[in-house]
């Protein structure tokens, strides 16, 4: 048993490697890091969806923003839209589970908002119509995904791909990469007094 555990930890291991060996990816989230600022210091704010664990990630995110990452200061303006049961089911009820995280967009996002979509997959259909609501609305798109990207790329202004096509390790990645952005913004937007 300790050898598989020991193949699995370096399995993750290697998906971070890569991801801190691709360009591409390191560029996006920089890219990321500085759209989020942008739209924060407007008086913006920054919408999350996704499901299973990439909702758990949407809502880590969220709080880690709104309450603290490494140290006190202001709270930033974030909003999980996987969080509140009944907008949930009422909207999976009335529209269909696809509409969700949409409906959601269209009634709290505004142009200069920024919404932060993770699918392992890139395929989840209640993502992709979050997309495409934020599209419609003029807030800026992000998306998180693996390495095929699904139907991602052409609905986001910034895609990161995970570089792998297994979701726990899709999943690993976008944790790192979601505490690198909440740090990086956090120091950006609140720069620590020595």
């Amino acid at each position: 048993m300790s050898e598989a555990i020991r193949e699995a930890v370096l399995d993750a291991a290697a998906t971070l490697r890569r991801l801190a060996e691709d360009a591409a990816a390191l560029a996006a989230i920089g890219g990321i890091v500085d759209l989020c600022v942008e739209a924060l210091s407007a008086g913006r704010k920054l919408l999350l969806c996704g499901n299973g664990g990439s909702a758990a990630d949407a809502q880590h995110w969220a709080a880690e923003l709104v309450s603290r990452f490494h140290y006190d200061r202001p709270g930033l303006a974030a909003i999980a839209l996987t969080t509140d049961s009944s907008i949930l089911t009422g909207i999976g009820n009335d529209y269909g589970y696809d509409r969700v995280f949409a409906r959601q967009v269209e009634a709290l996002g505004a142009p200069g908002d920024v919404l932060f979509a993770l699918s392992t997959s890139g395929r989840s259909d209640n993502v992709l119509a979050a997309l495409r609501a934020a599209r419609a609305k003029g807030l800026a798109t992000v998306g998180f995904t693996g390495a095929g990207g699904g139907e991602m790329p052409a609905l986001c202004d910034i895609l990161l791909r995970a570089p792998s096509d297994a979701t726990p390790r899709i999943q690993e990645a976008h944790e790192v990469a979601g505490h690198i952005i909440c740090a990086m913004v956090e120091r950006r937007m609140f720069p620590p007094s020595a």
